[in-house]
């Protein structure tokens, strides 16, 4: 068990905690949430110790072993990948490291014998014997094949060293796990294959993730964090944001009776367990659910920016053709002899495990990299609007929000009418005056959608507009692409957000492509024909 008694954390005259108290406890998986800055990866350094507060206690029930997912990918790069994961088992690599030298002494004594006796009880009880067995196989199954177990960190790629640093946190069947944003530079596969490790890890895991799908794949219970407090919910994250929802429309609604709410509470609690998948909450949901009361939902503080797309006109059926399109980047390929004609209504979800091929593609397209071989011709009626992966060279500049984005305002540039734009998409009152140079990461995306909703595009082209939205401003732009009637191409790492907003699929591997019409991206994975071609992409 793993418990906060009265946290409190305070930077200067900034309180991100107050007299937090809340236990985690076997068998439950808790996914913290919280609007961007609220403290969701400094509150997990908290509980693991990397932190310490400014009052209060953090306790783990003795005996029991932390395992926290490491974040910085280069503090293991003179260590080779199969020992960079053991080192995941703090005591049982000591224990290995104490008897490596004490064999290897010249004089090796008497007492040198009764020790080395002692360390080789504790390695058979830490199941040393089986670690390399382990290690290497829970590399395997994150992708991180044999031939790279003996290669020392340093030659791995960015995201070869992300899934070394998860199998480390998940090596040995820790009591208590950490993990900040897992899934990050995953592909599907490997995604799917870390929501079953947490549906049948039977210990404690604590999880800080944007990827909804995750959240309701995994989670057990719901850690909100807002204003500096932390409540704890049953269920995972979409329950928690429908029940919020729901306790909101109830508090709004003066003249239902409680009886009345009781009974809208029940019919709620029936109709979600029905309709449950297979999630780490969904064996004991029932018996959990049913004894909640009205009490214990409460409405959520947050808020949701508005995103909505309004096209000026109607796109012909001329909308885009590519043709033979290929290329190929310091000798790798990123995609090949592409042929794809784009209808309208098309919502295309772009995937595939190198993410630079799709940005690559979306740039060409853009207009931003050059055509070498093939070609492509977007129909005259289109009308784009392009969200790209990196927006850096938008905000090299001085300008306030508002100015910012007055120039990309076609119709109206007077301030009250940017103004009120900017309160849709909250940066409220002086916010809107800041400097763009100063923005957040997540500030800079809400922008760049401001941007292209003022443009009036027909077609948008948007590569991974998830990445550093917080799960609120993620909603309300998966319902705004959900409800925009013109075309899109997008790319996004959010399974939830391909699943709702894509009805066709492409796939991008070294070798060829895969392109699915009218399907869902459930249906893509599950579709046991596309399986076998699926692995030829990448072979």
């Amino acid at each position: 068990m793993l418990s906060a008694s009265n946290v409190s954390l305070q930077f200067g005259k900034r309180i991100l905690f107050k007299e937090v108290t809340v236990t985690f406890t076997k068998g439950n998986c808790y996914g913290i949430i919280g609007a961007n800055g609220s403290g969701k990866s400094t509150f997990l350094k908290i509980l693991s110790g990397e932190i310490e507060t400014t009052t209060g206690q953090v306790s783990i029930t003795p005996g029991e072993r932390l395992s926290i997912l490491k974040q910085d990918q280069f503090a293991y790069d003179e260590y080779t990948v199969l020992t960079t994961v053991i080192m995941g088992h703090e005591r049982l690599y000591k224990v290995t490291q104490e008897k490596e030298t004490l064999y290897a002494k010249p004089d090796f004594s008497d007492a040198d014998g009764v020790r080395a006796s002692e360390l080789e009880m504790e390695f058979a009880e830490l199941d040393g014997w089986n670690a390399e067995n382990d290690a290497a196989k829970l590399l395997s199954d994150l992708g991180v094949y044999e031939e790279f177990h003996q290669m020392k960190m340093k030659q791995l790629e960015g995201g070869q060293k992300v899934r070394v640093l998860l199998a480390q946190a998940l090596f040995g069947n820790p009591d208590i796990l950490l993990l900040d944003e897992p899934t990050n530079q995953l592909d599907v596969e490997t995604c799917m294959w870390l929501e079953e490790f947490l549906y049948n890890f039977e210990n404690t895991a604590i999880v800080v993730s944007h990827d909804r799908h995750f959240l309701d794949k995994v989670c057990t219970n719901i850690a909100d964090i807002d204003y500096g407090k932390i409540q704890m919910y049953t269920g995972n994250y979409m329950f928690w944001k429908e029940s919020s929802e729901l306790a909101l429309r109830q508090r709004q609604d003066q003249s239902k009776r409680t009886d009345e709410k009781r009974k809208e509470l029940q019919e709620f609690i029936a109709r979600f367990s029905a309709n449950a998948s297979k999630s780490r909450q969904a064996t004991s949901r029932k018996k959990l659910l049913e004894k909640l009361t009205i009490d214990d939902i409460k409405p959520s503080s947050r808020k949701y920016p508005f995103v909505g797309f309004t096209a000026e006109r109607e796109a012909g059926n001329d909308l885009l053709n590519i043709e033979h399109l290929s290329k190929t980047i310091d000798g790798q390929i990123m995609f090949q002899d592409l042929n794809i004609r784009v209808n309208r209504g098309d919502k295309i979800a772009f995937i595939g495990r190198n993410a630079l091929a799709k940005t690559t593609l979306f740039q060409m397209l853009a207009g931003e990299l050059p055509v070498e071989e093939g070609s492509f011709k977007w129909g005259i009626t289109t009308s784009r609007a392009y969200f790209p992966k990196d927006n850096t060279q938008y905000f090299n500049t001085d300008m306030s929000i508002v100015d910012w984005l007055k120039q990309y305002s076609k119709d109206n540039k007077e301030d009250n009418y940017i103004r009120g734009f900017l309160g849709r998409m909250l940066f409220s009152g002086e916010e809107s005056l800041k400097s763009v140079k100063v923005l957040s990461g997540g500030e800079k995306v809400r922008c760049m959608l401001s941007r292209m909703m003022l443009s009036g595009a027909n077609v948008l082209l948007l590569d991974e507009p998830t990445n550093h939205l917080d799960l609120e401003s993620i909603s309300a732009l998966n319902d705004g692409l959900e409800k925009f009637k013109g075309t899109i191409l997008f790319s996004s790492h959010d399974h939830q957000f391909v699943q709702t907003v894509a009805n066709r699929i492409i796939e991008l591997g070294s070798n060829g492509y895969i392109d699915k019409a009218d399907t869902t991206f459930d249906d893509y994975l599950s579709d046991h024909t596309i399986a076998e071609k699926r692995k030829m992409l990448f072979s």
